[in-house]
């Protein structure tokens, strides 16, 4: 369904005005050419488009599998593809065709990086593994992105986000304690291996820049969610203590969950004990922190029961932006459990240029930024999302073998 008919009621209409940019050059001169769909690869894409390589992404006639992720749709055009694909140039090829590989072929011949995600059995079967490739581009920088790597026993699995979470064991401390496993509220597994793969190329273009060498990157998706876990991990392999769902009150810190007020909930982080003292002057019972029983964060792990419901209590005296308000002043850390709307309306955001809608031309669309601000500027985007090859003859006949 398009939200051609109710476009004025959207969300996206309250946000601020954003508008294209010159955006980053600091990979001016790099080509990528991103042969991945769906999001952990696109989403690598576009932050070495952001910062200023020039992305090509090559589409089989159909499209990108995401393009067709909906509804929502805006303007017949799916949100989820649009959200990790903006600074791009898309380039229709069909590669079973003789014509369209060799097409391909040239244009990765002029580039520095390809990213992929398709698994390395279909990599050789299409002739885009790195071997073949490198062959033709010896200083290549070539990323795979696929669930379990280019190795080992699980290497031509089919994964999605879903099923890299639950190898992870990410799933198995999420959610309440009587609640089964749960998944992250967001494709953590996808964003996570995109911005390792973002972050290898980045370094494999300094290396190359020096030594002139290309490299074969390998990400494995499963790999990546389970780094998420790394403190959760080492806890468990050095004390032998399994942890377990505890509705994120499980944690190293005493007092590190959330907690009901007067009306809406809080977030609450006594990490320190200074902020530990911090918080009970704030709360109007400073002499709670100089309890011996309590003096340590070790300690307040013993007592955790007891304090969790007396601080409790103490919090329900009052509303939420009250004490946020107080503790904000007290510098204790503490916030709210926004919604996806709330978030999306948040001023702050909003005040760095986060979060708006991007205007170009006739069109409209929701802009998340890279979150990175450089030189105290946002980063502005170049331009949204490519429609299905818009750039299919700027990129051909800019080919070598095509010039008259």
């Amino acid at each position: 369904m398009s939200n051609k008919d109710n476009i004025n009621s959207l969300p996206l209409n309250e946000l601020q005005r954003l508008v294209p940019g010159k955006g980053l050059s600091f990979l001016e001169g790099v080509r990528v050419v991103d042969l991945s769909a769906s999001i952990a690869g696109p989403y690598a894409g576009m932050l070495l488009a952001d910062f200023g390589a020039e992305v090509i992404k090559i589409e089989r006639p159909t499209g990108d599998d995401a393009r067709a992720w909906g509804p929502p749709f805006l303007n017949d055009e799916s949100l989820w593809f649009a959200s990790v694909n903006r600074n791009k140039k898309s380039v229709v090829l069909d590669l079973n065709e003789e014509e369209g590989k060799s097409d391909l072929y040239e244009i990765i011949k002029s580039a520095q990086v390809v990213l992929t995600n398709h698994p390395p059995r279909v990599q050789k079967k299409l002739g885009l593994d790195y071997k073949t490739l490198s062959a033709q581009n010896k200083t290549l920088i070539y990323a795979a992105i696929t669930g379990f790597g280019l190795s080992g026993e699980r290497a031509d699995l089919s994964c999605y986000d879903l099923i890299a979470e639950g190898y992870s064991g990410v799933m198995d401390v999420t959610g309440a304690a009587d609640s089964d496993p749960q998944k992250i509220g967001a494709p953590a597994a996808d964003m996570l291996a995109g911005q390792d793969a973002a972050m290898a190329v980045l370094a494999a273009l300094f290396d190359r820049a020096q030594t002139g060498k290309g490299r074969l990157i390998d990400i494995s998706m499963a790999e990546s969610m389970t780094r998420f876990l790394t403190c959760r991990l080492s806890s468990y392999i050095g004390s032998g203590e399994i942890p377990t769902r505890s509705g994120g009150t499980d944690s190293v810190i005493a007092i590190y969950q959330a907690f009901e007020t007067k009306d809406e909930p809080i977030t609450l982080g006594l990490g320190s004990d200074p902020i530990w003292e911090r918080f009970w002057e704030a709360a109007g019972c400073p002499e709670y922190a100089s309890d011996l029983r309590m003096k340590s964060n070790a300690d307040r792990r013993n007592c955790r029961e007891e304090i969790v419901r007396d601080v409790q209590l103490i919090l329900r005296e009052r509303p939420r932006d009250e004490w946020l308000t107080l503790l904000r002043n007290a510098r204790v850390p503490a916030g709210p459990i926004n919604n996806i709307k709330q978030t999306s309306m948040d001023p702050a955001f909003a005040d760095r240029g986060f979060i708006g809608a991007l205007v170009e031309g006739d069109k409209c669309s929701p802009h998340i930024g890279l979150g990175i601000q450089i030189d105290g500027e946002p980063v502005m985007p170049r331009s949204s999302a490519p429609s299905l090859g818009a750039h299919t003859e700027e990129i051909l006949g800019a080919l070598t073998r095509r010039q008259p």
